[in-house]
């Protein structure tokens, strides 16, 4: 059992080490070799049929009843979620876009809320406001800071996790009720279904012939790793641990990406990243990352 446990954290490591580098990795190709939304529409076919051949295998109907929630789990967890993420990469910093993204267990939190009508306590209403300063500081500093940070792109970052958050709250009677493969498999699905009026323009004026070695490398990372391989690690990991463990690693997101553009901005001479580390970003990270810490805290027991 203890070796079980072991591997989880190990996957729910990769998954979130993954998650990190894919920031810096996924800009490296926006906008000179595919636009976002030619890269949002290879990364949900591709991820899509993956998630499918193994589907094949799970001999399982989903009910009449739930196929509104999953085209809604598509339109928040899939098509929105990812093009937002992606445009707004496109335009700001890879630090500012992982400090934002740890603001989803904060949504996560206020969307159950209302929606699943869970107990939100003294300590989750001050992580709520802690972490809501960080991520709003950090938005609206994107504007002034320089480097390759902007306003609209950490808005769109913002939109993203909440939209993200909406899709975890949604999905989870889901999760309950069928096999984890099989809701996400139509998830991607109906999320293809949302995406393909945005992608497909973009995806047929694509320029394949000036794609190098290299931008190949990076889409079958973005659609093998950060797609198919991190969602496989996190079902795997859950088997063993409970999702506020899994939700914790998401800590580890920006200090990955910190690491990586420190790497690429004094290591290997891409100046234009060097003013993406500075210390309203690494206040406000610490801001986000406290409040993520006070809502997942578990209430002593009396």
């Amino acid at each position: 059992m203890k070796s079980n446990i072991f591997k989880a954290h190990l996957a729910l490591l990769g998954a979130n080490v993954i998650y990190g580098a894919n920031y810096l990795i996924a800009k490296g190709v926006m906008p000179n070799k595919i636009g976002p939304s030619a890269f949002v529409f290879l990364r949900i076919v591709g991820a899509g049929i993956l998630f499918w051949i193994i589907k094949s295998f799970i001999k399982e109907k989903v009910a009449k009843q739930d196929i509104f929630r999953l085209v809604l789990c598509g339109l928040f967890g899939v098509a929105t979620n990812q093009l937002l993420f992606f445009h707004g990469l496109n335009l700001t910093s890879p630090i500012d876009a992982s400090i934002i993204i740890t603001a989803i267990p904060v949504l996560v939190l206020i969307f159950g809320a209302i929606i699943l009508k869970e107990k939100v306590t003294i300590n989750k209403i001050i992580g709520i406001a802690v972490g809501g300063i960080g991520a709003i500081v950090l938005i609206a500093y994107g504007n002034s800071s320089g480097g390759t940070s902007s306003f609209l792109g950490n808005l769109f970052i913002f939109i993203n996790a909440c939209s993200y958050a909406l899709y975890l709250v949604i999905v989870k009677p889901m999760m309950a009720k069928y096999n984890s493969l099989t809701v996400i498999s139509w998830v991607f699905l109906f999320g293809f279904v949302f995406m393909f009026p945005f992608g497909i323009g973009d995806i047929t004026t694509t320029n394949f012939e000036a794609f190098t070695l290299n931008t190949y490398l990076v889409i079958a990372f973005v659609i093998i790793g950060t797609t198919f391989l991190a969602y496989l690690f996190n079902i795997y990991a859950l088997n063993y641990v409970s999702p506020s463990v899994n939700g914790s690693y998401v800590y580890l997101q920006p200090a990955v990406s910190f690491i990586m553009v420190s790497i690429y901005a004094y290591g290997l001479g891409h100046t234009e990243y060097a003013q993406d580390i500075n210390l309203v970003k690494i206040l406000s990270c610490l801001l986000v990352v406290s409040g993520v810490y006070l809502i997942s805290k578990t209430p002593k027991k009396s």
